[in-house]
């Protein structure tokens, strides 16, 4: 078996390279232990994995590690192999998945994530992430993922995390957000995941599903330009609705590659 396994760049910008994924086209679905061998080798992030059903197309992802219940970069990068590689005749493309119908409308050079809120609430931190961290939040809030809020976009940029204590928690499949208004946009956040191959995330569509509506109230407002400051960097364009958020960004294929099975 020849499958093609497509190499893209999602939530780049000019300057931002933004975030790798691998998006598989398939005709019948592999094991589940096949799909995470693939993942493995294919070493990115996420490895988005689909298949054509009637009107929709089935996804799936999977990091080197587990399988994801959403990623926002990979559905992107799906999107953006299922309208520029294999032609698909409309700009809407809709989605089954783990978490539920998910679309992607295609708006110029924009591809437009529709995905479920996350609202994040006051939580208790765990010793474990407490500890690990050189400096301390101001605010904790939870959704699937923790959400720490800082005063001073510095801390973020600096922040010192003590992985031996970090990857003692688990929190499978969330992570833990660092996040705090932005100085050239709204806000910015970085997103860490314990015990994962991938320790920080390039850019994370689905953390926005919880900073959204989170700093929509902050900032009374519902459009807004995120940044994600990891090494590789991303810019996202945010809108909050009332029960879901829209989520905006580039992709660009970086290869197209053939594996053999």
């Amino acid at each position: 078996m020849i499958l093609k396994n497509y190499r893209i760049n999602a939530f780049n910008s000019e300057n931002l390279f933004g975030n790798p994924a691998c998006v598989i086209p398939l005709e019948s679905w592999l094991s589940d232990d096949n799909l995470l061998k693939i993942a493995k080798i294919n070493n990115v992030s996420e490895t988005a994995f689909f298949i054509k059903k009637k009107s929709k197309f089935h996804l799936r992802w999977f990091t080197p590690d587990i399988e994801m219940d959403l990623c926002g970069h990979a559905t992107i990068a799906a999107a953006h192999c299922i309208y520029k590689h294999l032609n698909f005749n409309s700009k809407k493309i809709f989605f089954d998945s783990n978490s539920g119908d998910l679309s992607v409308n295609v708006i110029n050079d924009l591809y437009q994530l529709d995905f479920p809120k996350r609202k994040p609430i006051e939580s208790d931190l765990p010793e474990e992430i407490y500890n690990s961290l050189n400096v301390k939040p101001e605010k904790v809030l939870k959704s699937r993922d923790y959400v720490l809020v800082y005063n001073n976009i510095e801390d973020i940029i600096n922040i010192k995390i003590d992985r031996k204590i970090f990857d003692k928690i688990n929190i499978d499949p969330g992570g833990v957000i660092l996040t705090s208004l932005g100085n050239d946009c709204d806000f910015i956040s970085r997103y860490f995941t314990p015990q994962s191959t991938y320790f920080e995330d390039p850019v994370t569509g689905s953390s926005h599903c919880s900073l959204i509506p989170y700093w929509s109230s902050v900032l009374k407002k519902n459009e807004m330009i995120a940044k994600q400051l990891s090494k590789e960097g991303g810019q996202l364009i945010c809108k909050n609705l009332d029960d879901r958020v829209l989520i905006l960004g580039k992709a660009k294929t970086y290869s197209v590659e053939e594996i053999f099975i």
